[in-house]
């Protein structure tokens, strides 16, 4: 007897319920989400939509959604729930007053900018070779995390392994709001005194926020890398998509584990056999072994020269229609 494959979702979402809103229109028998919300870039949303228009191909539909059209069969009055409600974004009773045209309501938009602006509380901790790895976040292989959140928006920053190569960094230099990131590109650089390095983006889309706090006192970047040290919060393309080559869970411990080897090797003989001990990592790798060397470290960990460090943003902002990106304070 063959057992069903389980349906891969995106993990570290952090809706109690997860529902399809369709199944809470009562359109369909049973079906989780698995996009984060993120109705708009959900296939099982466009061919739901698609089946249940009758509007003629090339016309765009008005309403923003057929979910919306079944909601308001389904309750009318002061019996009406808000969405949020219903997906469990929100715990208390919250009743819709908009006839569920929430791309006009301020309710709505509020629920976006306190997700966007405010972090839940900090996360807990798995180590590898003595580094941490926060519980629920996606790492990329040059050495920043993502951890999805409502909306399938996605909060980016350094992970530890990266901060305890570099030490306390004094200069950070992040993408302008409105930027559009692609995946394995440079995004931003940070330095050290007259040295400078270049990082990555683990995630394809458009910059919404981010951390004046990181970027007008680099150093709690180091202290506290993934929580109050966070970076920029992005609209991604394509959320699932954007997973493909990133380390979650378990394999982000064995790549942990890999690249630590890896550095001890660079240390020298007497240090690769260090891991086995379980003792803390050097906190300041760079300033404690300078003979390995900044431009050393930078391209064999972050994937980086030192040639190209201008990020490879496009600085256009978003479409119209788009909401207008959120400064963080």
């Amino acid at each position: 007897m063959k057992l069903s494959k389980a349906k891969k979702s995106v993990k570290g979402f952090r809706v109690v319920e997860d529902q399809c809103i369709w199944m809470k229109a009562g359109i369909v028998n049973f079906r989780l989400c698995d996009n984060v919300y993120d109705c708009q870039n959900c296939p099982f949303d466009k061919g739901m939509q698609k089946s249940m228009s009758r509007v003629s191909p090339g016309v765009r539909e008005k309403e923003p959604s057929k979910w919306a059209d079944q909601l308001r069969k389904n309750y009318r009055g002061s019996s009406r729930p808000c969405r949020h409600a219903l997906t469990g974004r929100v715990d208390a009773p919250k009743i819709c007053t908009l006839n569920y045209e929430c791309f006009h309501c301020s309710f709505d938009q509020m629920l976006d900018e306190m997700d966007t602006a405010e972090l839940s509380s900090p996360p807990g901790y798995d180590r590898a070779s003595g580094f941490r790895l926060a519980r629920g976040y996606y790492y990329h292989m040059g050495h920043s995390w993502a951890r999805f959140e409502h909306g399938g928006r996605i909060r980016a920053g350094f992970d530890d392994f990266m901060v305890r190569l570099f030490g306390a960094i004094t200069y950070l230099s992040l993408p302008p709001l409105g930027a559009s990131l692609k995946k394995d590109q440079i995004c931003l650089t940070f330095g050290r005194g007259d040295k400078r390095a270049a990082v990555l983006s683990p995630i394809t889309g458009t910059v919404l926020a981010v951390n004046h706090k990181a970027r007008e006192h680099p150093e709690i970047t180091h202290e506290d890398p993934f929580h109050q040290g966070w970076l920029y919060i992005i609209e991604p393309e394509m959320p699932k998509r954007n997973l493909k080559g990133l380390f979650y869970g378990r394999k982000s411990l064995q790549w942990t584990d890999q690249e630590s080897q890896k550095l001890l090797k660079l240390m020298g003989p007497e240090y690769e056999n260090l891991a086995a001990t379980g003792g803390e990592p050097v906190r300041d790798v760079a300033g404690a072994f300078p003979e390995i060397g900044w431009d050393v470290l930078t391209r064999t960990f972050l994937g980086t020269e030192k040639s190209e460090m201008e990020p490879k943003t496009d600085r256009t902002m978003p479409a119209k229609g788009k909401r207008t990106p959120i400064k963080v304070f």
